[in-house]
């Protein structure tokens, strides 16, 4: 299994204005991040407001593009990217389909989200968590709470670490010592267990813990910059790795400012990347979460 570290782009999707996905902007965004030197891609996550998407038409076309291009760019350089394809679904039979397409198509590993609305028992995410490791592919499991209702404490991720497949977690609860508690409790029993950052802005942190990385949201506009700032911390410049951090930070706010997608989407758009509108239920960033943003990318040297 390639290894999972480093700094990883949750991918947005982009759109055309009449709402149809733009396919040659999201090869470009690809090849945007891969010369940007990303360690790695996360395709169809939330960011890539992926609950919207057409399987068939347009996800099936979103994952034969980023593979293409990945492994044109693997041939060209000689450095493998790994391809994490969001596969989560709150219904398992759903999940385990996917996390079968992701096998398929190549992808490095399938990202797992908590299943959403249905609001299971803790017996009941372990068996999604269960049914979905048999397929066979690493599965990355993204721990989010505000987005699903429930959270994966400690003690559950441990029983589910035990599975054979579970190769880490996104950790995006955005508690601190439940992550400290999942490296000293999982990683420091099972090296090989990846632990990222599911928030921009609690990747430092998270890495002078002994993280792995992050999942990021802000990488869509910098990818260069935040991979800098994961390598440096992981190579133990941390005085770099901070500076970078705290050029970033106002950024690491504002692109969280009206939502996800649809603030990075503003700004990404703000810098000439093919981002494009969103779809509905979400709608474009207000006015003034504009001049956040705007303000913000200019503070960090982003314009």
């Amino acid at each position: 299994m390639a290894a999972l570290r480093g700094a990883f782009t949750a991918l947005v999707t982009p759109m055309n204005d009449d709402g149809s996905v733009n396919f040659d902007g999201w090869r470009e965004l690809v090849k945007y991040q891969l010369d940007g030197g990303i360690d790695g891609l996360v395709p169809l996550g939330t960011t890539a407001e992926t609950p919207t998407l057409d399987e068939d038409g347009e996800e099936d076309k979103i994952i034969e593009i980023v593979m293409e291009e990945v492994k044109a760019f693997e041939k060209k350089s000689g450095k493998h990217v790994p391809v994490i394809l969001g596969s989560g679904s709150n219904n398992t039979r759903d999940a385990v389909r996917y996390c079968k397409r992701a096998k398929e198509a190549g992808a490095d590993a399938a990202l797992v989200v908590t299943p959403y609305y249905n609001k299971p028992s803790d017996e009941g995410i372990f068996r999604h968590f269960e049914a979905v490791s048999r397929v066979g592919i690493p599965i990355v499991v993204y721990n989010i709470q505000g987005r699903t209702g429930r959270n994966i404490s400690t003690a559950l991720l441990k029983r589910i670490a035990e599975l054979p497949n579970i190769a880490g977690v996104k950790e995006a609860s955005g508690n601190v010592s439940q992550m400290m508690d999942v490296i000293a409790e999982i990683k420091h029993k099972k090296s090989d267990f990846a632990v990222f950052s599911g928030d921009d802005s609690l990747t430092l942190p998270l890495l002078s813990l002994g993280g792995d990385g992050v999942v990021s949201v802000v990488s869509n506009l910098a990818p260069a910059l935040v991979t800098e700032m994961v390598h440096d911390a992981l190579s133990g410049k941390w005085d770099e790795a901070r500076a970078l951090h705290y050029r970033l930070l106002p950024f690491f706010k504002a692109a969280f400012v009206d939502g996800n997608p649809t603030s990075i989407k503003y700004a990404m758009n703000v810098k000439k990347l093919p981002a494009g509108a969103v779809r509905l239920p979400l709608v474009e960033v207000s006015a003034e979460a504009k001049k956040v943003i705007e303000n913000a990318m200019a503070e960090c040297g982003l314009l």
